[in-house]
């Protein structure tokens, strides 16, 4: 175009993001009216030439000459297509020039420029340069695109132009503006080439690290961890030039510990546990260790409570809309609630709920929560063996977690939830610990206010806790944890228990899982003696309740078929839907031999009717047991044995007999306990006075050898069994006189109690014909 004196006019052509570099061709598209109005010149123009320059300001769109690069690049222009103000070109940059005069801004920016011709330099300090940008070049390229094989000295040998391989590669590196700027703007190749060796350095530095960081994350690569390839790769160039989530993440750390309200012993603690993660580099183990447990430690409500809803009125509504009967347990939680009115400081209870399965233990702690308006977690301790459970894991451990009180109490968000510990009696023990003696400490209100996981490390303040647990039985639980709480028994139904139960809970609630209206599923009261008489056996509701829900569904499925059905579910219809009776009732044996007495049993799954058989025998064994009878129940058959021979003659009994043999029926089912003594000594008396006891009576009590009767338990359960059994008369020791109170008034009215306090008085009201006063 000319030497660096010579100047010409061209149309000037700003340029807001872009260099152009001298013989480098690239398309651009031009929006701006007074842009394309220069283009439009410069093809007008013989040579077709334009001036570019790039603008210091990429928000102006009109820039003056202050606010343009002082060296661009003189252009040829070569027309694309036009559309409206929008034209696509082609630009071919052929030579560096700055602006001498500016002449004109409107209709478009023309100006006076003056070409800027770079120094050349031919020695051996410029072949060296050279050489050093063709190695960095391919090095660069190298780690860039692999796959690519250049081979630079026949593109751009020394001793020729190298400033086309500069402009090129300059263009090809990620550099900001300002630095192609100052590559345009170099004076001679030497100071382009230095810039360009020092861009080209930068950039590989930043790619052998990338390398560096790509190796370590595939060593660590293998097929379950393909997914985490990215976050590996972060976590390695985070680590290179230290910086990144960690401290984002102890920064939100250390923000939730400010707004957190926590105990001041325990802030102590926790700030010092915050500065070690601080300290603690993200790669090591104990990070992750530290950060795991500052985090369960600030999500652990140590203020957060709920507010007590102390409405007598609506908790009765409550329980009772929830459960039927229960008098004693819905009364302990009325008192209560009555107490934390008038003493809001008071500590929760420990309750124990004690019953047969099915008799709604469970349940009803869901109610009692819902009725003082706190939150509900349950677990079960059924079968746990390892006290870490409870307590927790020491964080020195792999895996470690805090442990189920903790976690509860993390769940429920408060730190005075309703919390259930089903089955305590269910409790196990090995080399692992003793879970009950964790439990000592948690369920202790004199303890449970510095409560020590192993995990969190921190005392925490369970007296706020209301914790309710349930067990079938006492026998198993040690009696230093069972001191530690306050003991409910839930007894056993009655059929018309049972049967309010049934409808007024289960019935609706089967309804609604079945699909089905009240018009649609009626089960009659005496449908429901049915069921309960012959198709259950147990203390509780819960197998009434499947079968009504097995009844429901069979209904519902006639129904879908388009069958026409009866509403009302009759009795004879439940052996085409339930399938054959499962139970038959014993009823009173009425021909009865001397030696056979009822007696009564209590079980797990409530009450039963024993029969106890003793027969003479010419010879043998003088005193012989069956029946799987447990230690117990044998000492409790010598205790009577002794007895009756030792009072013969009171009992006026003559007859010598050489041997007994004693069996109590259902041979395969293990029984135990002492209350049978007064039906082993009955039993015994009637086979060695040859007189029969009464076929209308059973009995229940404990003996002594002189003669005493001593009271029993599950006395409710057993007067139901006999009941149920057709018999209407029971002998009771009389210290179970209080017991009474606890059946049904329907059950009172028509059975009669025998209260017994010797013996004597048992075979009186037993064998009749014996003759005793």
């Amino acid at each position: 175009m000319g030497t660096e004196s010579q100047s010409y006019t061209l149309p000037i052509l700003p340029l807001k993001n872009t260099v152009i570099f001298p013989t480098f061709a690239m398309p651009i598209t031009v929006h701006g009216p007074t842009s394309v109005k220069a283009i439009s010149a410069a093809l007008e123009s013989e040579n077709k030439m334009i001036a570019i320059f790039t603008q210091k300001d990429a928000t102006r769109d009109t820039p003056r000459q202050a606010e343009l690069y002082e060296v661009g690049t003189v252009a040829n222009v070569q027309l694309i297509s036009r559309f409206g103000t929008t034209v696509q070109i082609i630009i071919h940059g052929v030579e560096r020039v700055k602006i001498v005069n500016f002449i004109q801004s409107s209709p478009f920016p023309k100006a006076q420029v003056q070409p800027c011709p770079l120094r050349i330099t031919y020695n051996v300090e410029a072949e060296a340069l050279h050489r050093e940008l063709l190695a960095l070049t391919g090095k660069f390229f190298a780690l860039s695109h692999p796959e690519m094989q250049l081979n630079f000295p026949p593109l751009a040998a020394p001793r020729e132009d190298i400033m086309q391989l500069v402009y090129a590669v300059g263009k090809l590196l990620p550099l900001e503006l300002t630095k192609e700027q100052e590559l345009l703007a170099a004076s001679s190749d030497k100071k382009a080439i230095i810039l360009l060796n020092e861009f080209l350095n930068h950039e590989i530095q930043i790619l052998e690290v990338h390398k560096k960081i790509s190796d370590q994350a595939k060593d660590k690569l293998s097929q379950e961890q393909q997914k985490y390839l990215l976050r590996e790769q972060i976590k390695a160039m985070q680590q290179e030039l230290g910086e990144g989530s960690p401290e984002t993440e102890a920064k939100e750390l250390r923000k939730k510990l400010d707004d957190c309200s926590l105990p001041e012993t325990v802030r102590v603690e926790v700030e010092k546990e915050m500065g070690r993660l601080e300290q603690i580099s993200p790669a090591s183990p104990e990070y992750q260790v530290t950060l795991a447990h500052l985090q369960l430690t600030l999500e652990l409500p140590w203020d957060e409570t709920t507010t007590d809803n102390l409405d007598l009125s609506n908790a009765r509504q409550v329980l009772d809309e929830d459960h039927y009967d229960l008098k004693e347990v819905k009364e302990r939680i009325i008192e209560q609630l009555a107490v934390m009115k008038l003493n809001p400081k008071a500590k929760s209870p420990i309750l124990c709920f004690v019953g047969p399965p099915g008799v709604g233990k469970t349940s009803l702690g869901q109610s009692i929560a819902r009725a003082l308006g706190r939150k509900f977690d349950r677990f079960s301790l059924g079968g746990m063996h390892d006290e870490a459970e409870l307590r927790g894991h020491r964080r020195t451990y792999i895996g470690a977690m805090p442990g189920r009180i903790i976690q509860a109490i993390r769940r429920a968000g408060v730190r005075n939830p309703l919390i259930m510990l089903d089955e305590i009696d269910k409790l196990s023990r090995d080399f692992h610990g003793d879970p009950a003696a964790a439990l000592m400490e948690i369920l202790d209100p004199a303890q449970n206010n510095t409560f020590h996981d192993n995990y969190l490390d921190l005392p925490f303040d369970l007296t706020k806790v209301f914790f309710i647990t349930t067990a079938n039985s006492l026998d198993s639980i040690p009696k230093p944890l069972l001191d530690r709480m306050e003991t409910l028994h839930l007894s056993g139904y009655s059929d018309e228990e049972k049967i309010a139960i049934a409808q007024r809970y289960l019935l609706p609630r089967q309804r609604e899982e079945a699909g089905l209206s009240i018009e649609q599923f009626r089960v009659p009261e005496e449908t429901l003696f049915t069921i309960i008489r012959r198709y259950t056996r147990e203390a509780g509701v819960r197998e009434i309740e499947r079968m009504l829900g097995r009844l429901a569904r069979k209904l519902a499925v006639r129904i879908a078929d388009g069958e026409t059905v009866s509403t009302n579910i009759e009795v004879a219809e439940l052996g085409d839907l339930l399938g054959p009776e499962r139970f038959f009732v014993e009823q009173i044996r009425k021909e009865r031999p001397p030696g056979v007495a009822t007696g009564l049993a209590w079980t797990e799954a409530g009450g039963d009717v024993l029969y106890i058989e003793a027969i003479s025998l010419p010879s043998g064994e003088k005193f012989t047991l069956t029946g799987h009878l447990g230690e117990v129940m044998k000492e409790s058959a010598l205790a009577a044995n002794s007895y009756v021979i030792s009072h013969c003659q009171t009992l006026g009994i003559a007859r010598e007999i050489e041997a007994v043999h004693i069996h109590v029926p259902s041979g395969a089912i293990p029984k135990d306990g002492p209350s049978a003594g007064v039906t082993m000594a009955t039993a015994l008396t009637s086979l060695y006075s040859g007189y029969p006891v009464r076929s209308d009576t059973a009995m229940t009590g404990e003996i002594t050898l002189s003669g005493l009767v001593l009271p029993v338990g599950g006395i409710k359960e057993k007067v139901l069994a006999a009941r149920r059994a057709g018999i209407l008369r029971v002998i009771l020791p009389r210290e179970n006189e209080k017991d009474l109170s606890s059946l049904p008034n329907p059950v009172k009215a028509e059975m009669e109690f025998i209260l017994a306090e010797q013996i004597e008085d048992v075979l009186i009201a037993a064998i009749p014909d014996l003759g005793l006063e």
